[in-house]
């Protein structure tokens, strides 16, 4: 592979917060009917204005400033203080018993202990089971440290009890000489939430063939529903090695912050931090006492979150339903993954007619996996109106360029 074609895999013009550029002369040459009138919904990431940050998160930021450099120029795997309090509140959270000094760390981002988490894994050759769909970054990234992509397809559209991944195609890649399984709960995108068989399985077949278990648990505070959580590392029986990714840049919507937490096995968080050190140096050093705030919200700020997004969910679930636009409920988190019908463009052309007609920007489902050509996520944290308004455009485009 050539440097070009391994960056190649790194395209970030579908990623949240970019906008697809496309010739607006081709996009112009096979407009149907007239542009939709409505504000630009961004639904590639969440509205931080519609959803603002956790209270207190300015105020604490304004802290760690005030501490000047001891707060700026923290350890590379983030300041001591901060981690005790993390560690101590993820305890509790998880059910499983977090060392500070020693399993945790504190990222750039969700995103970063990602790119940590696959560094200190993967090298040239490594077989790293990916869930289909998934984040898009999983399979970007395994390719991009030169390791194999081995795909595990989810099922998430039929009945819930038998949603989840087929774990016997699972155990095959284990026994396959796997090294590594990569995946998320709630699911991003489809919003569906591991069943407690489910994580206590993987977890399971993780230990007995020694596989190493990267879960990123971004959304595991936002549950509709009253859903059961397991979270891997409580299991009883898990592999040696795991690392679990969480952060309060969604629920919480710190994701200005750029703050991201990794906990699991002692050896691979001093990888991570070794990569950290190099890579980011460390995570903002004044952000990270922003991080003092979570789990430490006001009482029923988070329920009334959860409820606000539950409404919008279901608004934009009646109305993609009314229009036979298949589309899953979400378990948990603030995406959907709607499927669309045949229509008489490809669909990166429809993605663009809709940022360029409807003034709606969503992601390709083809970020998520190769096979969901007709499918398209939208992040649902956002001002309710205008993604009402947004939705009915996207319904509206379906059917001018539906075959």
């Amino acid at each position: 592979m050539t440097l070009d074609e391994k960056f190649m895999i790194l395209d970030a013009d579908n990623a949240p917060g970019q906008e697809v550029r496309k010739n607006t002369n081709d996009i112009e040459s096979i407009l149907q009917g007239e542009k939709l009138n409505g504000v630009l919904v961004d639904f590639s990431h969440g509205d931080v204005d519609a959803f603002p940050p956790a209270p207190g998160s300015d105020m604490a930021w304004n802290t760690g400033f005030e501490r000047g450099a001891s707060q700026a120029y923290t350890e590379y795997r983030g300041l001591a203080d901060i981690r005790d309090v993390v560690a101590e509140r993820l305890s509790l959270f998880t059910g499983h018993k977090v060392k500070a000094d020693k399993e945790l760390i504190i990222t750039p981002g969700t995103q970063g202990a990602l790119f940590m988490a696959l560094g200190a894994t993967v090298t040239v050759g490594t077989k790293v089971a990916v869930v289909e769909p998934d984040y898009f970054a999983n399979r970007k990234l395994v390719t991009f440290f030169g390791g194999e992509v081995i795909p595990i397809p989810l099922e998430y559209k039929g009945i819930l009890s038998d949603n989840g991944i087929d774990m016997t195609k699972l155990e095959k890649a284990f026994m396959d000489d796997t090294k590594v399984f990569v995946f998320s709960t709630p699911n991003n995108p489809t919003g569906l939430v591991y069943s407690p068989d489910d994580i206590t399985k993987i977890a399971e077949l993780a230990a007995k063939y020694k596989v190493t278990v990267i879960v990123d648990q971004l959304y595991s505070r936002m549950l509709y529903r009253d859903e059961v959580f397991t979270h891997f590392c409580s299991c009883d029986i898990k592999p040696e090695n795991f690392i679990t990714i969480m952060g309060p840049s969604k629920t919480e919507s710190l994701s200005g912050f750029r703050l991201g937490v990794a906990l699991g096995t002692s050896k691979l968080i001093d990888r991570m931090e070794r990569l950290q050190a190099i890579v980011s140096l460390r995570a903002s050093g004044y952000n990270q006492a922003a991080l003092y705030t979570w789990f430490n919200e006001p009482s029923g700020w988070l329920k009334k979150r959860i409820a606000e997004h539950q409404v919008i969910r279901d608004c934009l679930l009646s109305i993609f339903g009314a229009a036979n636009l298949q589309v899953a409920t979400p378990q948990g988190g603030s995406y959907l993954f709607p499927q669309l019908p045949p229509l008489n463009v490809d669909l990166n052309t429809f993605v663009s007619l809709l940022r360029y007609q409807a003034n709606v920007i969503v992601t390709p489902g083809t970020e998520f996996a190769p096979s969901c050509t007709n499918s398209i996520r939208l992040n649902f944290s956002q001002d309710i109106k205008a993604a009402i308004s947004a939705a009915n455009r996207i319904v509206k485009m379906t059917e001018m360029y539906r075959l």
